[in-house]
């Protein structure tokens, strides 16, 4: 059967999110699984001067990071019992609980620094403070950028269809994530990891995966046992928490990532959103509020994003003037996902744009007007 004709006959009710079901079957039959991706052109001499990696302003970020994490965790240490301890608890939650989520996210990468042990270092400290897997998520992040929301390979995918709103709520507090992170950290601590993860890890990596939970169950076993014995919720506070308290600022901007938009594309236009934000969000977020840019070249260092932006933005669908704004087209998008998963909000492109599948899509999606 061709994968046309394969496409043609696929009617949906609802989608298979796992990485080995019937969808993750139907991406490689139709050609979805590791296609060909729509790049804007960009001339071979500035291409390489955005790709162009530093030391300096990484280096400074991080400073700036850790300093402000040190010194919140510290004052909520020293106010611990009082009402004053709430202020610096709020600014080591959010440097701890979501500014590592785009610490990991561009490490992984390889682009924040020039040096790679520095990558290699920040990744691994940003991994535990965010719960990932340093292992598991490298070679899920490969996997999301090769298949970016496409339905069965991608494993990154945070709203599936009909969005479940009372997890993204939850999630602003970071326990649904954190209760699978923990589930998924007991699991390779005892040696075993599950069949999506074998999916997409490969089989010499697995070993490694399951002596970094190995390490982290042990450094939390110990936080807890110095918690109890102090009688005291303060070491949690400093170690495990802030993941939970200070997760509502990266589920915030994450969301808007690719929230509400099309699924099953090969353009990254149709399928994320780049959003203006302000200096602190954009600091937080380490410049990710360009995700189009980010998806469309992922070797970009994060500090070059904005330069990238400017040089292509002729080529992309309008950018959202606020994290406000992208929320107002977003969050009626869900509600309608809720009657009919099928909707999308459908991205308007300049002449430039190639067609996404129609063959696939025609009957399988309806697309807003």
């Amino acid at each position: 059967m061709s994968a046309t004709a394969a496409a043609g006959d696929y009617r949906p009710t609802k989608r298979d999110y796992s990485l080995i079901g019937r969808d993750a079957q139907r991406a490689v039959e139709t050609g979805l699984a590791a296609a060909a991706w729509y790049h804007t052109a960009i001339p071979r001499k500035q291409m390489k001067e955005l790709m162009k990696r530093e030391d300096g302003p990484a280096i400074r970020d991080t400073i700036i990071w850790l300093g402000a994490l040190i010194a919140g965790g510290a004052g909520g240490a020293y106010f611990w019992g009082s009402w004053w301890c709430v202020p610096f608890f709020f600014i080591c939650g959010v440097l701890y609980g979501s500014a590592t989520d785009s610490r990991w996210h561009e490490c992984g990468h390889g682009t924040a620094f020039k040096t790679q042990w520095m990558n290699d270092a920040v990744y691994q400290v940003a991994c535990f403070m965010i719960m990932r897997n340093p292992v598991t998520w490298r070679w899920s992040h490969t996997r999301h950028h090769t298949d970016t929301v496409i339905v069965g390979r991608d494993p990154e995918i945070a709203v599936m269809r009909p969005p479940d709103l009372l997890r993204l709520v939850l999630n602003c507090f970071g326990i649904v994530d954190v209760w699978h992170a923990m589930v998924d950290m007991l699991r390779n601590t005892a040696g075993r990891l599950s069949a999506a993860e074998q999916t997409f890890i490969p089989e010499m990596e697995q070993p490694k995966a399951i002596l970094v939970a190995r390490i982290w169950t042990a450094i939390y076993f110990a936080t807890i046992a110095l918690a109890l014995y102090l009688g005291s919720l303060l070491p949690l506070m400093l170690v495990g928490l802030p993941r939970l308290y200070g997760a509502w600022h990266h589920v915030m901007t994450g969301l808007l990532q690719h929230g509400g938009l099309a699924d099953n594309v090969t353009d990254h236009r149709l399928n994320s959103r780049s959003v203006l934000m302000n200096p602190v969000s954009r600091f937080i977020y380490w410049n990710m509020n360009y995700h189009v840019e980010h998806h469309m070249f992922p070797m970009v260092p994060y500090h070059a994003l904005p330069k990238l932006h400017e040089l292509i933005k002729h080529d992309l669908p309008a950018t959202s003037p606020s994290i406000l704004a992208g929320y107002r087209e977003m969050l009626p998008a869900f509600l309608r996902q809720l009657r009919n998963e099928d909707y999308f909000i459908k991205r308007e492109l300049p002449p430039t744009a190639r067609p996404y599948r129609e063959e696939f899509h025609a009957e399988t999606r309806v697309a807003a007007e």
